[in-house]
């Protein structure tokens, strides 16, 4: 069941989950309707910064011939290729300087769907005494379900915002929504 909209203060942490170029309009590994979630994304940027609460964006950073490319016998086309233009994060994305960039994705022979996966991010996170997250970004039925089912396992309480996000399918988005919910996932439409 969706809740109201969390506000961020102290104590929490603002999760951007892989809004980069190849996963939007026109990208190598296209998520429909992604360019719509940059100003929702921006918004809570904005709202972040304002409340003195730290930004991490994290993106896919694969070499070339990445174990999850299809050329490689993965599921997904080549994307994010470290260095390549599909990489960067959406144009219009306004990340502060001091956001926290997570790579993830970067050992050739296996993938990292998930933030926390091997990152350091929970550890990170939990320095900054950060107990409460909110998680947007790309794409909700892959690596936003990962990261919030393992930002769960950590101990952190966990909101995914739905407007901020995208499926890659909707049967795909709805199956994440119902992982996470039970998982313990507070789920936000707006």
């Amino acid at each position: 069941m969706p809740s109201e909209a969390m506000r961020l203060k102290a104590g929490d942490a603002l999760i951007v989950l892989d809004v980069q170029r190849d996963f939007c309009a026109g990208g190598a590994l296209e998520v429909v309707d992604a360019d719509k979630i940059v100003p929702v994304v921006n918004g809570l940027i904005e709202e972040a910064v304002v409340a003195g609460v730290p930004v991490f964006a994290s993106r896919d950073w694969h070499p070339p011939g990445h174990a999850s490319f299809r050329e490689s016998g993965g599921p997904w086309p080549a994307h994010c290729v470290q260095g390549s233009a599909g990489a960067e994060f959406h144009s219009d994305l306004r990340l502060p300087e001091r956001a926290i960039i997570i790579a993830k994705g970067a050992a050739p022979e296996r993938d990292q769907l998930s933030a926390f996966n091997a990152t350091g991010l929970a550890d990170r996170l939990r320095d900054l005494n950060v107990r409460r997250l909110l998680i947007v970004g790309l794409a909700l039925d892959v690596c936003v379900r990962d990261s919030a089912l393992d930002a769960i396992a950590e101990g952190f309480e966990t909101h995914v915002r739905l407007s901020g996000s995208r499926p890659i399918t909707a049967e795909g988005g709805r199956d994440a929504v119902e992982k996470m919910c039970k998982a313990g996932v507070i789920i936000e439409e707006r």
